[in-house]
């Protein structure tokens, strides 16, 4: 395990069985202000994760003791943590597992260290927790038995609050602020992952934080009334009439 320490900086865990891509990814994040830890193994992450409390998760699939797969669900029982995972498999159901289990985005082995730290850098913007200023519509909505409030990123159904990851947010935001108006997957993936898709696969990403979203948020996942699918096009939210409040 090797750490850097710049003060008062977000924290990076980065779990990989490769030293030489420990390596690399410790000497690149440090260069551009982020404070890495790095682990060998998915047992070591998890214990990296509970004592180091980072901002982020850089997690490769394959790794002894425990796999990605398996620390990414566990991280998920306890926390919201983004996560970036890293894969070297061919078969696009493999990667897609990843973004089932809570994953925030992936990026394929062998990897330019650019797309990496730019990837990071749209995530850790996304799920910042403080409202974003002159936010449009910025306060507390009400739809059927849902308040989404859009201040502490935040969505309740009655009094309970339903757990959503940082970009699981951000992509409800994204919907939610042109309710009744459809989004192609491009578009979202631009405006909520920062970046354009190049390969039909990238947009596997938003189906399937739709198909999370809407297994939090609708009463029946297999038909959805409140997340939309817009045929040949993409997404929408339910038109929203006269329910937004400020707090």
């Amino acid at each position: 395990m090797t750490t850097t320490s710049p003060s008062s900086k977000e924290t990076i865990l980065v779990a990989d069985d490769e030293a030489s891509i420990r390596r690399i990814l410790d000497t690149r994040l440090s260069m551009i202000g982020y404070q890495v830890v790095t682990a060998c193994d998915g047992k070591e992450a998890l214990e990296l994760f509970r004592n180091c409390e980072p901002d982020l998760v850089v997690l490769d699939v394959m790794m002894p003791k425990l796999d990605g797969y398996a620390v990414c669900q566990e991280l998920r029982k306890e926390s919201d943590i983004p996560i970036v995972m890293l894969t070297a498999l061919g078969d696009v159901a493999d990667r897609i597992t990843g973004l089932e289990l809570g994953a925030d985005d992936y990026v394929v082995k062998p990897f330019s260290p650019k797309e990496l730290e730019a990837r990071i850098r749209c995530v850790l913007r996304r799920v910042e927790k403080e409202a974003i200023a002159g936010l449009p519509n910025s306060g507390v909505i009400h739809v059927t038995n849902l308040r989404i409030d859009t201040n502490k990123r935040q969505v309740f159904r009655s009094d309970e609050r339903i757990r959503l990851t940082g970009m699981e947010f951000s992509l409800l935001e994204l919907l939610v602020s042109r309710s009744g108006e459809p989004f192609s997957r491009g578009e979202i993936l631009k405006e909520v992952w920062g970046y354009t898709p190049e390969r039909h696969v990238d947009t596997r990403v938003v189906d399937v934080h739709i198909s999370r979203l809407r297994s939090k948020l609708e009463d029946d996942p297999a038909n959805p009334e409140l997340i939309l699918t817009a045929r040949g096009t993409g997404y929408l939210f339910q038109r929203i009439v006269d329910s937004i409040a400020s707090d």
